[in-house]
Formats: C-alpha cells, structure tokens, sequence
C-alpha cells in the first residue's frame, strides 16, 4: 500500500508474517548459542546502532569492499544497462539503496527503466530510500517488498526485463549451503533474458583481507560486539560487551575471513527470553560473521550448478573486487 502524503509511484508489498523478526531472533540464538563452537548469524549485527556503525566502516581506508565495488559500478553502469536493457532492477538487501543509483541512471539514460523493487526486511530503510528515489526519477516506479530473501524469493515481480542485483559482498557471509539455495531460488523466481549482477570479494593476500576487518580505532570491533547489546535488548540477555575480546582471523582451509568475540575470563550469561543459561569458558569464542572470499572459476561453478551462465566479469583496478553478470540457461 501506498505510504500516506505519497503517490501511486510507491508502493510497499509486505510480505514478512507479524512477528517474524522476532522469532526468526529466538530461534537463531538458541541454536547459535547451543552450538560448538558457539555462533551467531551476522544479519543481526545491522539495527539502527549497527547499521551506523557499519556505515562508518565503509569509509575506513582500510575497507576496500565499498569503494572497489563503486568504482566498478560507476565505471560499468552504462555497459549492464546497455547489455541487460532490464525495465525492472529488483536489489536484494536493499538497505538505503545508495549504491544503486549508478545502475538507476544508467537505466534511465538508456531509456529503459521503469520499476526498481527494492527487497529488505526494514520498512523504515525501504520508506525512506523509496521516498528519495521517486523524488530524483519523476517517472520511476518504486515497488518495495518486505521480505527475508533468504527465506525465500517468491514474492518478487514477475514480467519485463529484470535484473536482479545482490551488492556488497553480502553473498559471502552465506555457508556455502546458504548460497546453493540462494542461488536455486533466484532461478526458479527468473526467467529467460533475465539477469543477475553479483558482488563478490575476491582471494588476495590474507594481511590485506584481516586489516580490512580490524581497524586501529575498533570500529569494527565495536559493531561485532553490537550483536550482545541486541540481544540484551531483544531477549533480555545480561551479557556484558566489555568483557568480550575482538578478533579476525583467516580461515585458509575455508577461504573466509571469521570474526569472533572471545570471553575474557570464565562467565555464564543469561538469555531471560529463552529461559536459556550460556556458559563461557576463560577465552572461549563466539563466532559472529564469515565472510568468504572467491576464485573466479569457483564462483562461476556455484553459478552453473543453479544454471546460470557468466556473461560478463568486472573488477576494480586494483582486482581486489568483481561485479559478475549471469542469466538463466535453459539446464
């Protein structure tokens, strides 16, 4: 439905069931804090206090991800929107959607764009993000969907020339049994002439790809320990983030970049709202994101296993980052 004050050129498709956050929390913590070694999913880190967070970190020197995949874009964009022709652009993990403005002025010089489908799980992101895109493209059409696209991708819209775009590495903080059904979803939601443009990180010196994920003013330490402030908010948890020690490490068997948080000094925590009791042992960790790093014929055999096809791979200049365009083949 529309947002009050606005025109029919947004419009909001909620599909995420009354609650679903919430329980969505429940269960991941108590399966997370259950396991060995303990973890916890990364999506959790993002609420307003970690999404500013995360914010400043894009803008660290250190952390290339961000800048490398604007240079691409913005080097690329007229190239994916002569190539695609798409009519629609549908983004996963939408967020403020302000990398996407490349493609949206690409798509809109070329005189195809019509309909952009912003996918997230935050209302008030997709709001706010779709308010200022229809303001800067009069003849935009702004269809939000609320929904968890790792749950699913059947509320996407069917007809056109689409092309889904799935941006900021956010492919590699999936398991690799997370990412096989990512990707059989997204063939089953697409059709032929469709595309999917994919950010990846790519495998390079181990020092360069640790530094990236632990800066000398904590910053990312900070966000990693944001997770136990959501969950002492959310579940009435009683950890005490101060007492968690941050770390980086690479996993070489793997080829991902781990984040952990490690207990200084034995301690038991409480999860009042899952009537849970967590013990930790003196340095005992917490596993709060991966992030995979990829080979370039590794992601293209992910790509082909879901029937995709690799038209199109870009990198920065420094090859630190690429940008993958694949369409659907007929298996």
């Amino acid at each position: 439905m529309p947002r009050p004050g606005l025109d029919h050129q947004l419009s909001i498709d909620r599909r995420l069931p009354t609650g679903y956050l919430a329980a969505s929390l429940r269960v991941d913590v108590a399966r997370g804090l259950t396991a060995t070694p303990k973890w916890l999913p990364p999506r959790w880190l993002y609420d307003a206090r970690g999404s500013a967070l995360f914010d400043r970190i894009t803008r660290l020197p250190g952390y290339y991800l961000s800048s490398a995949e604007r240079e691409i874009l913005a080097a690329t964009a007229p190239e994916i929107a002569a190539i695609t022709a798409a009519d629609t652009l549908i983004e996963l993990g939408s967020g403020s959607s302000a990398k996407t403005r490349s493609l949206l002025d690409a798509l809109d010089a070329a005189g195809t764009l019509g309909r952009y489908v912003p996918v997230d799980v935050s209302e008030g992101a997709l709001l706010d993000a779709g308010t200022a895109l229809i303001r800067d493209y009069p003849r935009l059409h702004v269809h939000a969907v609320l929904a968890d696209f790792t749950a699913g991708l059947g509320g996407l819209p069917a007809g056109g020339r689409r092309l889904v775009a799935f941006f900021g590495s956010t492919y590699g903080n999936l398991t690799p049994v997370e990412r096989a059904g990512l990707l059989a979803e997204l063939r089953r939601a697409l059709a032929i002439g469709d595309g999917f443009l994919l950010g990846i990180d790519l495998i390079k010196d181990p020092a360069l790809l640790v530094s990236a994920y632990d800066d000398p003013a904590g910053i990312t330490a900070e966000f990693n320990r944001n997770v136990l402030y959501v969950l002492n908010r959310e579940l009435g948890a009683d950890f005490r983030p101060d007492a968690f020690r941050y770390q980086v490490r690479w996993n070489p068997q793997l080829e991902r970049i781990e984040t952990w948080l490690h207990a200084e000094g034995a301690q038991s925590v409480v999860v009042r709202h899952l009537a849970l009791a967590v013990d930790f042992a003196d340095g005992e960790a917490l596993r709060t994101a991966i992030s995979t790093k990829f080979h370039r014929a590794g992601v293209q055999a992910e790509l082909e296993r879901a029937e995709f096809r690799t038209t199109r791979w870009w990198t920065d200049r420094a090859e630190r980052f690429a940008l993958v365009l694949a369409v659907p083949t007929a298996g």
